[in-house]
């Protein structure tokens, strides 16, 4: 019998009043990963919400759905801590040695994971990032913000990285053995792609066709959201900036 290349995959979203799109994003997980089982890529999966004090039904949705599939599991959040606190919950939460987070809006098509972890194998990557081909059609200022951010990334941290902080990130969870994520807002996705390069993690990058939110407002161009993000960027520039690789961290890439 051939040996599935993982155990477990683990996908979690990050949710704050997502009742539109909960169910459906369900589903498409569901859908890749039994793909992934009869390709043998993965033995086992789960899927993991985290409710993040929302406010509609978006809590008794998830509750209901992991009444139905053991497979699913549901961490609610008393007070609500943004995406990086949602994010912080959804790695610790995670049991498989692969982790994909990802938003409720599917902003890409799920089965782009295959090409992922195809990568993630022929690189021994530690982390397979995704950026966007084209965003312009989530309008112009946000390409702009985008654009400026990663620039900034670069500047302050020294790192360059494309559309650092789309939310598709496949992580190896050894991956977390060594780094402690401390961002509670939206710089935690840079944070991590950082820390990762700073360790001398394989960190690989591919483009994938993006689909904006149909549904509902995206908060994370606000003004609080950007003023959060550079805050947090600022605080911990000195401690990402010390970083430096032990004898054995990161993967041989």
């Amino acid at each position: 019998m051939v040996q599935a290349k993982f155990e477990k995959l683990s996908i979690f979203f990050p949710m704050w009043n997502e009742e539109q799109y909960l169910q459906r994003a369900l589903n498409a997980a569901q859908e890749l990963c039994e793909e992934l089982q009869k390709s043998q890529t993965i033995a086992e999966y789960e899927l993991v919400i985290i409710d993040d004090a929302s406010t509609d039904s978006t809590p008794q949705l998830a509750d209901s759905a992991a009444a139905r599939d053991s497979r699913v599991k549901v961490v609610h959040h008393p007070v609500n801590r943004k995406l990086g606190g949602s994010i912080k919950s959804g790695f610790s939460a995670a049991t498989g040695d692969v982790v994909l987070y990802t938003d409720a809006d599917l902003p890409f098509d799920m089965r782009e994971v295959h090409n992922a972890i195809r990568l993630m194998n022929q690189y021994e990557a530690d982390i397979v990032s995704a950026y966007r081909f084209d965003r312009t059609g989530e309008g112009y200022v946000r390409v702009v913000y985008s654009m400026f951010y990663n620039l900034m990334v670069r500047i302050l941290f020294g790192v360059k990285f494309r559309d650092i902080n789309f939310a598709f990130k496949l992580c190896r969870k050894s991956v977390f053995d060594k780094i402690e994520l401390e961002s509670e807002g939206s710089f935690i996705d840079a944070e991590l792609i950082v820390s990762a390069k700073k360790l001398n993690m394989g960190v690989v990058q591919f483009g994938v066709d993006y689909f904006p939110r149909t549904r509902g407002v995206s908060t994370l161009s606000s003004p609080s959201v950007i003023v959060k993000i550079l805050r947090e960027a600022f605080k911990l520039r000195k401690k990402l900036n010390a970083i430096r690789p032990s004898d054995d961290a990161g993967s041989k890439k």
